[in-house]
């Protein structure tokens, strides 16, 4: 009879367990995004949605298993990022969309100004480039851009620009060089939790497809609001 009732009360832990683990599956990236809302302050700023991945398993010392790459928010990041277009033929038509419009008489200019190119460097979310300029100014903004990760990229010729211009603004950069760990801003703080939920998901989905052994070189995940104390998502 004990031996019975043993067996019994086996069963019913191991069953307990598993409703633990259905019950852990069910938590959502929304479930989270929304925890991570509630236990945040209101500040006197608009605060920022960040993401950060720690991976695992990887070597960074090889080149082939960093990233440096764009991905475009499915829900866009909540805020218009600044956009600067260095053009010649392309001028009259980007300055209807850019924030800024830099032309080809201008860049040696620019390049004599140091000062005012780290300032742009420091304002300008993206830069864009005709095709037509890039080597100019790779040859003359390179050595500031180029460190500072604002390197223009190329406008093809007979193209509307206003399509790079808007796949700019919705993008982000994803970069992982020395330190094991990816942080990317997925929106700001009065954006809908259900958008900032589409983002992260999609932002993971797309992490994952670009390391070499997937979700298994992920070792955590957490969402939080800039002042706002870290959630840890289900990876």
């Amino acid at each position: 009879m004990p031996a019975i009732c043993y067996c019994f009360g086996r069963r019913i832990s191991m069953k307990k367990r598993n409703i633990g683990k259905e019950e852990k599956a069910k938590v959502t990236v929304l479930d989270k995004v929304n925890e991570a809302l509630a236990i945040s302050k209101k500040r006197h700023f608009r605060q920022t949605w960040d993401l950060f991945i720690n991976l695992k398993g990887i070597d960074l010392k090889k080149p082939e298993n960093r990233l440096n790459t764009e991905f475009q928010l499915p829900e866009g990041r909540g805020r218009t990022p600044k956009v600067a277009v260095f053009a010649d033929q392309l001028a009259s038509e980007a300055r209807e969309c850019a924030d800024l419009v830099i032309t080809k008489e201008e860049i040696n200019a620019l390049a004599a100004d140091r000062k005012r190119l780290k300032k742009l460097a420091g304002e300008y979310d993206w830069f864009l480039g005709e095709a037509t300029v890039m080597p100019l100014i790779g040859k003359t903004l390179g050595p500031v851009l180029g460190p500072r990760d604002r390197m223009p990229k190329p406008i093809p010729p007979k193209v509307k620009v206003l399509p790079f211009v808007e796949r700019a603004r919705k993008s982000i950069k994803i970069t992982v060089k020395e330190s094991p760990v990816v942080h990317l801003a997925v929106g700001m703080e009065d954006m809908p939790p259900e958008k900032i939920a589409a983002n992260v998901e999609a932002l993971l989905n797309f992490v994952s497809e670009k390391l070499p052994k997937g979700r298994n070189n992920m070792k955590s995940a957490h969402i939080k609001l800039t002042m706002g104390k870290p959630v840890k998502i289900q990876v």
